[in-house]
């Protein structure tokens, strides 16, 4: 990285975008070894709202029965409120472009009243059920609550809670006990639905692109998209309806692939080569399967590791040109 920067400075010198006095100013600066710990402490912030909220939920359990339901609810919203508040009386305003808090402390004050705000529509669903039996309706509310809360603030904490919620409402729960035991969700249709609210995703981050409405949300509607798509398609393959999913996941993959280079983000890029490996995968073993291939498993497990090995130097040549592209393009 270093280095890289070294040259980039050394061109904009000879390109003459900057004087002599100044390059020898900006190496001077780099030879003194300072860095930054600005990500660091960011990092500790956002643990700090993981460990609060997460502290809430252990002094509920512990207290439930002497303090009560309603003296319980009622902290929480004011908590939810107070941080909202907060962060309101400190924000520029609304914009379409971007716009960020003079201080970044008050993005995560605003993740901690989304997530508070999450935790009193659960905690009031549970005790009272306001919105029916079930859960579905409550996380359509953290939706409808977390959505304009992203969107004003400016916030992608709240947005990707905001998407979850969605996720949740249809039914998909993604978390990683979830995937490994193949329980993402139980009802089939499930894996349309999933593809659908991808396909939503996508349609508005488009839009938004075109009408420059919060142009920098698009990677996270994308990733999100993407997961939704993919989990949903391997899914399907894995449900009986085989041919379709492979060609869905193969037309998302070839649109993601492409979005990755437009949008130069190397994490889109993997995570699509990621969900068409698994693809090319699940087919592969379907296939063997078919023609009794496993009967000969000694002969199998000589192939197999080879197999793996090819795969990853793949992998690797495809990030490393990937990023040779991305990087040519930018000079």
């Amino acid at each position: 990285m270093s280095e890289r920067r070294h040259w980039l400075t050394n061109e904009l010198r000879k390109r003459e975008l900057i004087t002599e006095e100044q390059f020898a100013t900006v190496t001077a600066w780099r030879s003194l070894g300072i860095f930054s710990v600005r990500n660091e402490l960011l990092m500790l912030l956002y643990l700090s709202v993981l460990l609060f909220t997460t502290g809430i939920g252990i002094v509920i359990y512990k207290n439930i029965d002497s303090i009560g339901h309603l003296a319980i609810l009622a902290v929480i919203l004011l908590l939810t409120v107070f941080c909202f508040y907060f962060s309101f009386k400190n924000h520029p305003g609304y914009s379409r472009k971007k716009a960020d808090f003079e201080n970044p402390v008050f993005d995560y004050i605003i993740l901690l009243g989304t997530l508070l705000s999450g935790i009193f529509l659960t905690y009031l669903q549970a005790q009272y059920q306001p919105f029916g039996t079930g859960y579905a309706f409550s996380a359509l509310a953290l939706a409808v609550v977390a959505f304009p809360v992203a969107y004003y603030f400016d916030n992608r904490s709240a947005l990707s809670i905001a998407i979850t919620a969605l996720a949740a409402f249809i039914g998909i729960t993604a978390t990683p006990k979830a995937v490994l035991a193949n329980e993402v969700y139980t009802d089939p249709v499930q894996s349309f639905y999933g593809i659908a609210l991808g396909v939503i995703l996508l349609t508005w981050s488009e839009y938004s692109e075109k009408t420059r409405l919060k142009k920098h949300f698009t990677k996270v509607y994308v990733m999100f998209a993407l997961h939704l798509i993919g989990i949903s398609c391997i899914k399907g393959m894995f449900e009986g309806n085989l041919p379709a999913f492979v060609l869905l996941m193969s037309a998302a993959g070839y649109y993601f692939y492409q979005k990755s280079y437009k949008l130069k983000s190397v994490s889109l890029f993997v995570f699509t080569m990621v969900f068409l490996y698994l693809t090319v995968n699940v087919l592969l073993g379907k296939l063997l399967d078919s023609f009794h291939f496993f009967d000969f498993l000694q002969f199998a497990s000589l192939l197999f590791p080879v197999y793996f090995i090819v795969s990853i130097w793949f992998f690797r040549k495809l990030i490393k040109h990937f990023n040779k592209a991305t990087n040519d393009s930018e000079e």
